[in-house]
This record gives C-alpha cells, structure tokens and sequence, in this order.
C-alpha cells in the first residue's frame, strides 16, 4: 500500500504564490509518476501537472507558461508544485497522486487540501 501525506496549500491574495508538497510512503513502485490534480466546487477533478520518476513533465494547458512547476525528489519520494501568480479560477481542493504499475493502474492519492485566492 502507498500512503500519500500532503503539505501545504491556504489562502492567498490573486498574484501570490503557494507551494504545495507531497510525501509517499510505503511500497512504492520504482517507476512511477506523481502529480497534482485540482476539484473546484461542481467540477471534475482535473490535471494540474504530474512529473515521472525520470523527470517528465505534463502540465495542464491553463498552468503552462511557467506559473507552476512540478518537481520531484526521488529520494524522498516527494513531489511539490510551486504555484506562482495565482488566479481565482486556480483555487479548489488540491489532491496528490501516485500512479505506478503496468499502464499505470494503481493509483493512490492524498487527503486533499485547500487552495484559496482572494481577489
């Protein structure tokens, strides 16, 4: 089993940053991706940005540009997405993932966490 433990994430003014982090334990499958998904009240959850074991990248087409950025320490097995000139429309319930396994079909995620930008 693969237990995900958030950090980070709160309320901010629009144009403000937030760093979100994510650490994995547990039986972790050596190649793997991690990445953060977004909910906002009434919507699906979506993609923000997700980075594999060997540092490719895939991000969302609204956060492209350079605003976020993923990374990831493979050591820890910790990813974080720093957030930077944040938009209203970027606030919602932030949640991390794990996949692994052939055509990545395990999945995991963390308990959530908020993201609020206040204009």
């Amino acid at each position: 089993q693969v237990q995900l433990v958030q950090s980070g994430g709160g309320l901010v003014q629009a144009g403000g940053s937030l760093e979100l982090s994510c650490e994995a334990t547990g039986t972790i499958f050596t190649i793997n991706r991690m990445g953060w998904y977004r909910q906002a009240p009434g919507k699906q959850r979506e993609l923000v940005a997700r980075i594999t074991t060997s540092g490719t990248t895939d991000y969302a087409d609204s956060v492209k540009g350079g605003r976020f950025t993923i990374s990831r320490d493979n050591t820890k097995n910790t990813v974080h997405l720093q957030m930077n000139s944040l938009k209203p429309e970027d606030a919602g319930v932030y949640y991390c993932n794990l996949e692994g396994g052939v055509g990545w079909r395990h999945s995991y995620w963390g308990q959530g966490t908020q993201v609020t930008v206040s204009t």
